[in-house]
């Protein structure tokens, strides 16, 4: 595997809230490594409610992370 996250460290908000959405799509990634499968389901999932609030959750699970991991940028 790759290395691509050298650290959860970032300069601002902003930057850890969009490593949380690259951790959350390097999860699916992993999940279903075939890209073509990936793009079958999204037509599914990106008009269920409950599909895109579950995505939703995941990103915020991995921006509490980041967030704790830079001491909430104090």
């Amino acid at each position: 595997m790759e290395e691509w996250l050298p650290s959860l460290k970032t300069d601002t908000p902003q930057e850890g809230y969009e490593l949380a959405i690259k951790l959350a799509r390097k999860g699916v990634a992993l999940t279903q490594p075939d890209a073509e499968v990936r793009k079958k389901l999204r037509g599914i999932y990106a008009e269920n409610a409950d599909s895109l609030t579950l995505a939703s959750q995941v990103i915020a699970i991995h921006y509490q992370t980041v967030a704790a991991a830079n001491n909430y940028w104090k």
